[in-house]
C-alpha cells in the first residue's frame, strides 16, 4: 500500500511497559510521602496515592509538585527520599524485564528501527536503571525529562528529542508504547503514527483510549507485528478491558 509510512523509531516506557517494576514505584511512593508526615491509613495518604496512580508517566518531581502544591520545598524532599528508595530497592531485588521484551527489542533493532526508552525518572535514576538492566547495546538513546529541556510527560519533548536525536525526518514514522494516559497523551501530542497502549501497566483501556491510544494491546510481545505491519487499520483490536 502506498499510503502506509514505515516506522522508523520507536519509543518505549520503561514502567509497566519493558519492566515490571510497578510495585517498587508505588513502594518508594508511599515511603517519600511518608517522611512528609503522609502515612497510611490517612486521607491525605489515599489522595496522595490516587494522584500518583492518575500521574503515571509524568516526571516524578511533577508528581511531588501536585501533592505539596506551592510548597517546592516539600516536594524536592520528597523526590529526594523518592530517587533513594527506589535506587535502594534497585540495588537489593534487581529489575525484571516485562516477559518477552528483550527479544522484541532484538526483532525491532534487527530490521534497522531506531529504540528510545522514554521515563518520567530523574537522569541519574535511569543510570541506574540502565546499569541494572544491561540494555546499552539493545537501545539506541534513553530520555528523562531533564534530556529534553525539563518537560516530561505528557508533554511531547522526549518523543521529539529522541526524533531529533536519532535523525528520523517525519514524525509519522514514530511509534510510540506505553501503559499509561500519559505516555499516550505524549506520543499524540508529538504526533506519532502509532500510539500504542499496553494492558500490563496500571490504566484501564478506556484510559489509555482517553489519552489518544491508535491500538491497545495485550502486551509488549505484540509490538512488533503491529510496528512491522503492512496494515496498521487491521491491528486495531481493543483486547480485554480491566
Amino acid at each position: 500500500m502506498s499510503d502506509i509510512v514505515p516506522i522508523k523509531l520507536v519509543c518505549l516506557d520503561l514502567a509497566g511497559t519493558t519492566v515490571g517494576d510497578i510495585v517498587m514505584v508505588e513502594r518508594a511512593f508511599a515511603e517519600a510521602i511518608a517522611t512528609q508526615g503522609i502515612v497510611p491509613g490517612t486521607g491525605a495518604y489515599a489522595r496522595a496515592m490516587v494522584h500518583v496512580h492518575r500521574s503515571r508517566g509524568c516526571p516524578k518531581i511533577d508528581v511531588f509538585r501536585g501533592i505539596f502544591p506551592g510548597n517546592e520545598a516539600q516536594a524536592q524532599a520528597a523526590n529526594l527520599t523518592f530517587e533513594r528508595s527506589y535506587e535502594g530497592a534497585l540495588e537489593r531485588a534487581g529489575l525484571v524485564p516485562t516477559p518477552g521484551v528483550t527479544e522484541v527489542l532484538d526483532k525491532l533493532r534487527g530490521t534497522g528501527i531506531k529504540l528510545a526508552l522514554i521515563t518520567g525518572f530523574s537522569r541519574g535514576t535511569l543510570s541506574r536503571i540502565l546499569s541494572v538492566l544491561g540494555w546499552h547495546d539493545k537501545i539506541d538513546l534513553a530520555i528523562s525529562p531533564e534530556d529534553a529541556g525539563g518537560r516530561g510527560r505528557p508533554w511531547p519533548d522526549m518523543v521529539l528529542h529522541a526524533v531529533l536525536r536519532l535523525g528520523v525526518g517525519d514524525v509519522k514514522n514514530v511509534a510510540v508504547i506505553g501503559d499509561s494516559e500519559n505516555d499516550m497523551l505524549c506520543g499524540k501530542r508529538a504526533g506519532a503514527s502509532i500510539v500504542a497502549g499496553l494492558m500490563t501497566g496500571v490504566h484501564s483501556r478506556e484510559r489509555l483510549l482517553k489519552g489518544g491510544a491508535t491500538h491497545i494491546l495485550d502486551s509488549i510481545i505484540d509490538v512488533p507485528s503491529l510496528v512491522l505491519s503492512d496494515d496498521l487499520g487491521t491491528t486495531q483490536v481493543a483486547s480485554s478491558a480491566r
